[in-house]
């Protein structure tokens, strides 16, 4: 099988061209033709960062939202600063552990928002899908509303890769989301880490702050032979924000603690016999 030269994506997640001799896939050939400027996107976010008096951050616990309050409090010094945890049901204990300690630690004003996400959840176990974009979407929506009846136009997150060209985007009502961490490495982020009283939680998979996580990668391998995230984290790879070593053993089949799975299962009324 045919593997990117660049990235990790291969013939089952991407289409493979030969390049000078070399197998690429798609996604990096279009990279390679619209390659981003960095530091001009690190310059826009700089200035954009600027005008920021009060935001919304994005708090789940985990390790990428911890380093973009950080960033934002510490870095960039906004002055008004509202961390916002949405529970959607299943944040493992030790994420919302982390939260408070982190927002603590930082003096952060700190609230949590809880939801019932099961529907997706369920379906997505059921179906053999991701159910993370379906999450990510709706938090975001949440985030707007909430940001809009505190009349706060700015939620940032802790996403690396930009839209695009930019770190920013214009949401509906006049919210601007932006990805603060932005073409910020691995090894950067995790610098930032050992400042601060955060602890690495024992889950299934690479999550620092998800219980569902785990089980959706391991019923998506065993129906489809492959990560959910595998482009996600190829694109980290092109990105240089990722090294391959690491990339290829977050894209594994994950070993999943057999009472993580089995709360999962039962907390969504779904049989875990009957669906292996």
């Amino acid at each position: 099988m045919l593997t990117c030269s660049l990235c990790i994506n291969n013939e089952k997640t991407s289409k493979i061209e030969i390049v000078d001799r070399k197998p690429i896939c798609k996604e990096c050939v279009v990279y390679l033709k619209h390659k981003p400027d960095r530091g001009k996107i690190r310059a826009e976010l700089d200035e954009l960062m600027k005008s920021v008096d009060k935001a919304v951050v994005a708090f789940s616990g985990g390790k990428d939202s911890t380093v973009a309050l950080y960033l934002a409090k510490e870095y960039y010094k906004v002055p008004e600063l509202e961390a916002i945890m949405i529970d959607h049901g299943f944040m493992a204990k030790e994420a919302i552990e982390n939260a408070k300690r982190i927002a603590e630690y930082l003096d952060a004003p700190f609230t949590i928002l809880r939801y019932d996400y099961s529907d997706i959840f369920r379906e997505a176990l059921l179906k053999a899908q991701s159910p993370c974009r379906r999450c990510s979407k709706r938090t975001m929506e949440k985030l707007r509303k909430h940001a809009l009846s505190k009349g706060i136009k700015y939620i940032i997150t802790g996403h690396e890769l930009p839209f695009g060209h930019h770190p920013y985007r214009l949401m509906s009502g006049g919210i601007i989301q932006i990805r603060l961490l932005s073409l910020m490495s691995e090894k950067e982020r995790f610098e930032i880490l050992k400042k601060l009283p955060f602890e690495f939680p024992k889950l299934a998979g690479y999550t620092t702050n998800c219980l569902i996580l785990g089980p959706a990668l391991e019923r998506y391998y065993e129906k489809h032979g492959l990560s959910f995230e595998h482009r996600r984290i190829a694109a980290l790879v092109r990105y240089g924000l990722l090294d391959k070593e690491k990339a290829l053993e977050k894209v594994k089949k994950p070993e999943i603690p057999e009472e993580i799975k089995r709360d999962v299962y039962e907390r969504l009324n779904l049989n875990l016999k009957e669906m292996l």
